[in-house]
């Protein structure tokens, strides 16, 4: 029998072990990742919250998705804070967002499977200092887009560097009110591109190495046509990568070597641009029929295949011309200019509407000694030439674009 001394210590020795296991408190659920975090602060978003991305490379194998209005992504620096999807399993894009009120900055995606930043269907967007790069270079398999905001209304582009996609590394379709400033894209196949949008401002930009520079488009089977481009201060330069887009995207139809690209958009006004050495031409101008040639798409019947009222002037131009980088268009400039000669800065496909011919002013030129080459593609290029009489005009300037709250 145990005597009273024993008691006393058991009790003692069991109520010090039920006094420890109350301090220590219930089991602490595991820290989560960053990784899990953002996702996680993505998902269960708040308007007004301010996602914070630290300094570090952090590691994404699917895409990460933001539906909430009024949110802010701020990372450290476009060098510090990177969400690398290098080893991407699942999603179309590295960030998806479908918000109004948008603002993302000072950070870097890498390595997308597909499009690296999409806003889709949004007002008042920012997009600022954020770097989207496919780190192997050039590659037909790399994501189509860099930037890409689309369907948006009030948007700011500023500041971004874009490098290696596989179509545009800057792009904005089917949007209004939209300015593009002081980026930086190089070794994409478009560099900057704006498509089916109704007033943009694009300026202070620098757009070399890639396969086309600065491209203003229209294409159809999109409801919005667009219009009001303004393209100037921008550096264009030795935009001559070989075209590594996937076969029958509309930028595959872009030669390498082309500057500034207007593709059947109306009022574009190109100047004060600082445009050089793009081995097939410094502008470019066509019709959707000329850089359709191949034929890969058809034609919707409301679309407006003609570019008209394109106005240039106060540009300077130097080099270029000198190997075009499509077979027909060299043939075309060893029989006017020989074998060593360069096409002038400007070249236009001719392609007018049979239905206005004189309506509207389809280009007018008024840059000093800078010369346009109608190369009459309508017809086989059978009257190639220049003739600036013909575009010894002018049209209306645009005004600039103003956006709310910036």
């Amino acid at each position: 029998m145990m005597n009273l001394n024993a008691i006393k210590l058991m009790s003692i020795l069991a109520l010090s072990a039920v006094v420890s296991a109350c301090s220590q408190g219930p089991e602490q659920a595991p820290e989560l990742s960053f990784q899990d975090s953002f996702r996680q602060a993505l998902e269960t978003a708040t308007s007004g919250d301010v996602i914070t991305v630290p300094e570090g490379t952090f590691a994404f194998d699917r895409s990460l998705i933001l539906n909430t209005d009024g949110v802010t992504i701020r990372g450290q620096g476009m060098e510090k804070s990177i969400l690398s999807f290098k080893g991407q399993i699942a999603g179309a894009e590295g960030l998806s967002v479908s918000a109004s009120d948008f603002t993302i900055e000072d950070l870097a995606i890498e390595d997308t499977v597909g499009d690296a930043l999409k806003v889709n269907e949004g007002n008042n967007i920012v997009i600022r200092r954020i770097r989207t790069e496919w780190t192997n270079g050039p590659d037909v398999n790399n994501g189509a887009y860099g930037i890409y905001p689309v369907q948006t209304t009030n948007v700011l582009i500023e500041g971004n560097v874009a490098i290696a996609a596989s179509d545009a590394g800057v792009y904005v379709g089917q949007s209004k009110q939209v300015i593009v400033r002081n980026n930086r894209a190089e070794f994409n196949v478009a560099g900057i591109e704006v498509e089916n949008t109704i007033g943009a401002d694009v300026y202070q930009n620098v757009a070399n190495n890639n396969t086309g520079g600065i491209l203003v488009f229209n294409m159809p089977s999109i409801p919005q046509r667009g219009y009001a481009t303004r393209v100037y201060d921008n550096d264009v330069n030795n935009n001559n990568t070989a075209n590594f887009a996937a076969p029958g995207t509309a930028v595959s139809g872009v030669p390498a070597g082309s500057g500034i690209m207007v593709n059947s958009n109306d009022q574009v006004e190109i100047f004060n641009n600082r445009v050089a050495d793009n081995n097939t031409a410094n502008i470019l101008i066509s019709s959707y029929f000329s850089a359709n040639y191949a034929g890969q798409r058809t034609l919707a019947a409301e679309f407006d295949p003609y570019p008209e009222e394109i106005l240039i002037y106060d540009n300077t131009f130097s080099g270029g011309g000198r190997a075009p980088g499509f077979d027909y268009l060299v043939q075309l400039k060893n029989a006017i200019y020989g074998v060593d000669g360069a096409f002038p800065d400007i070249i236009w496909d001719g392609i007018i509407d049979p239905n206005k011919p004189e309506e509207k002013p389809v280009i007018c030129v008024v840059n000093g000694d800078a010369l346009l080459l109608n190369i009459d593609a309508g017809n086989e290029f059978e009257n190639a030439g220049v003739d600036m009489q013909k575009h010894n005009c002018t049209v209306a300037k645009l005004a600039p674009i103003e956006l709310a709250g910036t």
